[in-house]
């Protein structure tokens, strides 16, 4: 019998709760840790067709991206979407655990991934993480695990976004082709400075429009990002740098299906499926 609680551990292990943003909520937010787990469902947010689908298939755990709850609520009750979505998960014993801050900065978290995608070299982060004694010793136990972390003699890998550089030029049409066909997306948005090669790029997953200055201070050529607002998209433009907005739900989504099969690998007893049932809420018409 694999719990809740073994499962969490193991996520722990891949991302490490030090790596949580102050402001974030991580980790067990709803259900039993001595609760056994059967069906486990991945997913970017926890949304109603996603409830339905987790119903549906008798989902023991929803490893979500996004929290639910995000901010402290009062009470949880159907007059509200937060508490009508918490009471119908409670009521068919549906745990939710999640992640996010924590899956981003991770050694082989969102960013990293995208880096790589990207075919990056010398991929570090963009804002390293500085640990303390106790979450260097905590992070140093789980390196039996695939996950590189840091310890005196190994490259910290850890932290908030991620830059890396091409070993000559590469043509940004081809990057952005790269990034569309990976990404299963058929638009992106590009805010244009001039440059028509890129060396050097920043990533940053979801809504991370501060991390233009980081890929100023490195002088960047390109900075990928899911969103951000008007005034970055203007401050790329001025500063310059190449500006490519993948979607906040592109930007996150295809690494929930990579979270899924490495808890199928990590805990073959069990069946671990990524939502079908969330898509992108954007359209283009």
């Amino acid at each position: 019998m694999i719990t809740i609680g073994e499962v969490d551990a193991a996520l722990h292990e891949w991302a490490p709760t030090c790596l949580a943003e102050s402001w974030d909520n991580t980790g067990l937010l709803l259900g039993d840790p001595l609760a056994s787990v059967a069906n486990v469902m991945t997913c970017l947010t926890i949304t109603p067709p996603v409830v339905v689908e987790a119903i549906r298939r008798d989902a023991s755990l929803i490893v979500s991206h996004h929290p639910l709850p995000f901010r402290p609520i009062r009470s949880v009750t159907t007059t509200d979407d937060t508490g009508r979505l918490l009471w119908q998960l409670a009521s068919h014993r549906i745990s939710v655990l999640s992640l996010h801050t924590r899956y981003d900065s991770a050694a082989e978290g969102i960013n990293q991934q995208l880096a790589e995608l990207l075919q990056l070299e010398n991929i570090q982060p963009l804002e390293p993480k500085s640990l303390t004694t106790e979450q260097r010793i905590t992070t140093e136990q789980t390196r039996s695990s695939s996950v590189q972390l840091p310890s005196d003699s190994t490259p910290i890998r850890i932290g908030r976004g991620r830059w890396g550089s091409y070993p000559s030029p590469r043509p940004l049409l081809d990057i952005a082709l790269l990034l569309k066909q990976a990404l299963r997306i058929e638009h992106l948005q590009h805010i244009n400075s001039g440059h028509v090669d890129v060396q050097t790029v920043a990533i940053g997953c979801g809504s991370a429009g501060e991390f233009i200055k980081d890929a100023r201070r490195l002088d960047c050529d390109l900075l990928v990002l899911g969103e951000t607002s008007f005034h970055t998209c203007l401050e790329a433009q001025a500063a310059p740098i190449e500006l490519l907005l993948l979607g906040h739900f592109a930007s996150e989504r295809f690494a929930q299906e990579v979270l899924a099969h490495r808890l199928a690998q990590r805990f073959p007893a069990i069946n671990v499926w990524c939502s079908v049932a969330e898509a992108d809420p954007i359209r283009w018409i």
